[in-house]
């Protein structure tokens, strides 16, 4: 898990009567142990967008780069290897404590309290931790920034204690939720990450996870491209206790389009980072897993990300003029189904320069449709062609389901189908 790196001189304050040195420090000793170098990938076993070749192999074990309004993936290996996920668990309990505020449930001024199990947490200097003492009531609003900024452990079990009543009843809700977002390579079995042996996760699931947040919860952007984060408490001798800790994501001190989101470390999996990026055409979510060190992850993804800036845009194509909005249905309650592309995307990634060779070519049953049809039902094939060549595809598919009609509705319909 993370410890802290100081940026000055180290701070010693004293906190229920145990002196406390700077989070940093902590981390300038946990980020000088390096896990082993991954080997690197053959280029001929990456998958690039495009079928394009692999521009470089990097210096993990596992990546998968996407883009978010497409959902096109352009860079892949190994993105389904389960590995532990350390402080990236901590992207989940984000996603359900925004859920709550969402909801209603919580607001950023909800005080929640401090367990003994979350202050002995902030005792321990080899985890990563806001220093939270028991018996305090700390806000929602801190709590956020003291999980994605500092990654705090404490911050994480205060959050799960209070939404899920216990953090064993709430990391079977992290998995409740993962199922409902189809990270079907995930298993919690706390809210923190800390590693226990069934728990694990793949870059593959943490892109999907990633790419949710900022789809369903673009407010957490506020939390996860902060730089740093000041948390003032009350100290052992009754005084007010200022502490200041940076981001471990320090991508965003090297890249103004970085903004988000986690990173994660156990000796037995290595460095991860899940990193958001955003451009005016293009907004990118990636997973670089199993690096050597805290500055490696930091590198390679930059090298990766850089290298989709260079080479990709998103364009937003129109497809209600390509296929209709609506198609017949016969025998059934609804004369008309209307119909769009699996997932409503009118986004599509191509290669620079190509922009305006785009052309949406739809393929549409040429059977009748006949009731009862579910919703879903794949009813054709959007095909996106480049230059010329066809790049990508995305079955077209029925928005509401269709019942069957009166008898005499389909008796009517049946002649008229053999008409």
């Amino acid at each position: 898990m993370h410890s802290f790196k100081s940026v000055g001189r180290s701070i010693v304050f004293t906190l229920m009567g145990i002196v406390l040195v700077s989070a940093m420090a902590a981390a300038a000793r946990h980020g000088r142990r390096k896990a082993p170098p991954a080997e690197l990938m053959p280029l001929n076993e990456i998958r690039v967008y495009g079928n394009r070749p692999a521009p470089f192999a990097l210096a993990a074990k596992s990546a998968e780069l996407m883009a978010i309004h497409s959902g096109a993936v352009l860079y892949a290996y190994n993105e389904h290897l389960k590995m532990q996920p350390a402080s990236l668990a901590k992207m989940m309990t984000f996603y359900l404590a925004l859920e709550a505020l969402r909801q209603k449930r919580i607001t950023l001024e909800t005080e929640m309290p401090v367990s003994e199990t979350a202050w002995r947490l902030s005792l321990n200097d080899s985890v990563s931790r806001m220093f939270l003492q028991v018996g305090h009531k700390v806000p929602v609003r801190d709590l956020l920034y003291g999980l994605m900024v500092s990654s705090g452990n404490d911050a994480a079990v205060v959050l799960s204690e209070y939404l899920g009543g216990s953090q064993e009843a709430f990391a079977q809700q992290m998995n409740q939720k993962a199922r409902a977002l189809g990270l079907t390579e995930t298993h919690f079995t706390n809210p923190d990450g800390l590693p226990t042996p069934d728990e694990y996760t793949t870059a593959s699931d943490m892109v999907k996870l990633g790419r949710a947040l900022l789809e369903n919860f673009p407010e957490a952007l506020q939390y996860t491209s902060a730089k740093d984060f000041t948390f003032t408490t009350i100290g052992n001798n009754g005084r007010n206790v200022t502490i200041s800790q940076r981001n471990f994501n320090t991508l965003l001190f090297y890249d103004s389009r970085v903004n988000g989101i986690k990173t994660g470390h156990v000796d037995e999996a290595g460095y991860h980072l899940v990193a958001s990026a955003h451009t005016d055409n293009l907004d990118l979510i990636s997973a670089v897993f199993g690096t050597s060190s805290m500055e490696s992850r930091r590198v390679e993804t930059d090298k990766l990300l850089e290298w989709a800036f260079r080479t990709f845009t998103t364009v937003q194509s129109d497809w209600h003029k390509a296929i209709p909005d609506k198609l017949r249905v016969y025998q059934g309650d609804l004369a008309e189904v209307p119909i769009a592309p699996e997932g409503g995307s009118s986004y599509f990634t191509v290669d620079q320069g190509l922009e305006r060779r785009l052309k949406l070519v739809p393929v549409l049953t040429d059977k009748l449709l006949v009731a009862p049809l579910p919703k879903g039902t794949a009813v054709g094939q959007l095909t996106v062609e480049i230059a010329g060549k066809p790049a990508s595809s995305v079955p077209i598919v029925t928005l509401a389901a269709v019942n069957q009609g009166s008898w005499f509705h389909r008796a009517v319909d049946s002649i008229r189908m053999k008409l």
